[in-house]
């Protein structure tokens, strides 16, 4: 995030509140501010982020803080920005009163990342949305294009249970 902007606010969206949206305007409203961001985004710290139906994209600057103790960053950092751009491509997808969650999704490191990297471009894609079930990719890559992780998921779509 820009200097210019108010700090991030990150919480839970109420259920009721989710499940009266078309899946596009709770990501959009996620990524604008009017809704709290997810607490686990706090670990990536996006500056940069967009949602298209189907397409999602975050920006994000590896760091220090993200480090293993072999000194490089930690592969928790490219795959929870891959099940998040994944997830919330699906999400985009969802008409109101539906949800997803990830059944599985399976990461390639293609190259490291250092707190000397630079800015990433995380990009997930739907591929296909049913009724019962998704499935979408994503990439990582530098600010030269390169490719530094990618990877696949299954999502389960449910509908969201009334009155929670």
């Amino acid at each position: 995030m820009d200097d210019k902007t108010a700090p991030v606010e990150y919480g839970v969206t109420p259920t009721h509140i989710m499940a009266s949206m078309p899946g596009i305007d709770f990501v959009r409203a996620t990524f604008s501010g009017k809704l709290p961001a997810p607490p686990i985004m706090e670990n990536i710290a996006p500056f940069d982020t967009s949602a298209e139906p189907g397409v999602v994209v975050i920006h994000s600057i590896p760091g220090f803080r993200h480090y293993n103790p072999i000194g490089s960053v930690h592969g928790g950092y490219a795959a929870t920005l891959l099940d998040s751009v994944m997830g919330l491509a699906v999400h985009t997808m969802l008409p109101p009163g539906s949800g997803y969650t990830t059944l599985e999704f399976k990461v390639s490191f293609i190259k490291g990342m250092t707190q000397d990297t630079g800015p990433v471009r995380s990009e997930g894609r739907t591929l296909n949305v049913g009724r019962r079930a998704a499935t979408a990719e994503a990439r990582i890559t530098d600010s030269k294009g390169r490719l530094l992780a990618h990877a696949t998921t299954t999502c389960l779509i449910f509908e969201i249970p009334q009155g929670t």
